[in-house]
């Protein structure tokens, strides 16, 4: 027993091999922080405003007629205790830039910083409904909560939590890639279609995606490598740790080089530098910061000691829970599995299967309106393929909601149909914060009587084609949308 003791007391010793990394950690989460708010400054009234597709007033109403006062435990969120209107929901995004960029320049006290802006997009979190239900916003939230904690002196508890949050988001995604039982990624196919039908390719897409054949099976094999045998190295040596955030990098950088996918996979390489330690991040800061850092005192406060070991336990519980319960496809104990959704509900302990499934084919969908059913014209949305002519756009770390949720309306699911139709209510009613998120409103002085959606399957065009016309894609009509066959998956 007292060597179990010792072990943990171990636990909450000062990590002197990270306060470096850890200073620099938080400089750039606030970089990442201020390009989450913004992004979702310039949209969010069009996404859940009092005008917008799926207004969050609706949602707290509804939650709280079905929960009663437990609701905003279900929905953590300020907007219980504030009305979420227009300038209320741009205010709070435009607060969460700006205590970002005190974060960055250490302008004020750190902690409390932190957990302000974890609050602050928690509470976004949730009154996004289905347009920030993704796996990079529950990463965001873990990642900045536990930053609550690191401080000056980062204790070897929050090092390691931060190794078990990286080994998990590596580790479930090459598992649930195999789980899933996909032909693609069975067959090594996946690069074969990845490329062309990701939600918002960038032109490095079209490039990636006229690879020649081996070498597209050959990145299936590193994907595995590099999500199911490397995420172990983090907990092994130092050679080994190096290696693990080496391999992590690159192909973290191969990503950005070819996908649109916002912030994750910069938070992805953020997480790597504590595989680093101050040995390798002394030699990239300027001399006199480093000795300034290293110079400062330790400190221990007892609360923050006691909370991080309280939510260590709900964390590590949590997403074992969660991860066994994914595994085989149903909760094996229903009140440990709700105590694990109740954790997730707060941000914590998720569950990270990035891309399990392949799609094969993409389907497109182009809003047309008209007042006479003659003569149509045409909405556009900002960063969707749409004209063969428009070059794909590269748009890291911003992630335009209603672009990347119009890639799932062809699967045509319940939850995809539901938010889809508000949409095209909300321009039929000619709603200007909706409208507000296309690139062109063909009917901005008065929306049109009648509205239809065309759904076109595209495919990338191939180096002749763009040589002989310029296109970068070639697309073909299938039909009125819904009378179409759904994507699958």
């Amino acid at each position: 027993m007292q060597a179990i003791a010792v072990l943990i007391s171990q636990l909450f010793v000062t990590d002197q091999r990270q306060r470096l990394t850890s200073w620099l950690f938080i400089r750039l989460l606030a970089l990442i922080y201020t390009a989450a708010f913004a992004s979702l400054w310039v949209q969010i009234d069009g996404l859940v405003g009092p005008q917008g597709i799926l207004p969050l007033s609706e949602q707290l109403d509804g939650s709280f007629q079905e929960l009663g006062r437990g609701a905003w435990l279900w929905l953590p969120t300020i907007f219980w205790v504030i009305q979420p209107t227009t300038f209320v929901l741009q205010s709070v995004t435009l607060l969460g830039v700006i205590l970002s960029m005190m974060l960055l320049v250490a302008a004020g006290p750190t902690r409390l910083i932190l957990l302000l802006l974890f609050a602050l997009y928690l509470s976004l979190y949730h009154a996004g409904q289905i347009f920030t239900n993704f796996q990079w916003d529950a990463l965001l939230l873990e990642v900045g909560f536990l930053a609550i904690f690191l401080g000056d002196t980062p204790s070897k508890l929050v090092i390691f939590l931060y190794e078990w949050l990286l080994f998990r988001l590596r580790f479930m995604s090459g598992f649930f890639k195999l789980a899933s039982d996909d032909p693609s990624w069975s067959g090594f196919t996946a690069l074969h279609h990845y490329f062309e039908t990701q939600p918002l390719p960038h032109i490095g897409a079209w490039y990636f995606h006229h690879l020649p054949d081996w070498v597209l099976k050959a990145g299936v094999g590193v994907t595995f490598i590099s999500e199911l045998i490397v995420p172990f190295f983090i907990f092994l040596p130092r050679p080994y740790r190096l290696t693990a955030a080496g391999v992590t990098i690159i192909v973290q950088l191969l990503i950005i080089a070819s996908s649109n996918h916002n912030f994750i996979n910069l938070l992805t390489i953020m997480l790597c530098l504590f595989l680093l330690d101050d040995r390798i991040i002394k030699s990239i800061l300027p001399v006199g910061l480093a000795e300034r850092l290293e110079a400062t005192k330790p400190t221990n406060n007892r609360l923050s000691t006691g909370l991080l070991a309280v939510t260590s336990l709900l964390i590590i519980s949590s997403s074992l829970i969660s991860f066994t319960a994914n595994a085989i496809k149903q909760p094996f104990y229903l009140p440990l599995h709700q105590m694990a959704d109740s954790v997730r509900r707060f941000g914590l302990g998720n569950i990270y299967h990035i891309f399990p499934t392949m799609q094969v084919e993409r389907q497109e969908l182009l809003i047309e309106g008209s007042n006479d059913g003659k003569e149509w014209l045409a909405y556009r949305f900002k960063y969707t393929p749409g004209e063969p002519a428009k070059a794909p756009e590269f748009i890291v770390p911003h992630q335009p909601r209603l672009d990347w949720m119009v890639w799932f309306v062809p699967t045509q699911r319940l939850p995809q149909m539901v938010w889809f139709g508000e949409f095209l209510r909300r321009l039929h009613e000619g709603s200007d914060s909706v409208s507000g998120l296309l690139a062109e409103n063909p009917f901005s002085d008065s929306p049109p009587r009648y509205l239809r959606v065309l759904a076109y399957r595209y495919r990338f065009a191939t180096p002749d084609e763009r040589a002989e016309n310029g296109d970068w894609w070639r697309r073909e009509y299938l039909g009125l949308f819904p009378q179409v066959v759904p994507r699958i998956p």
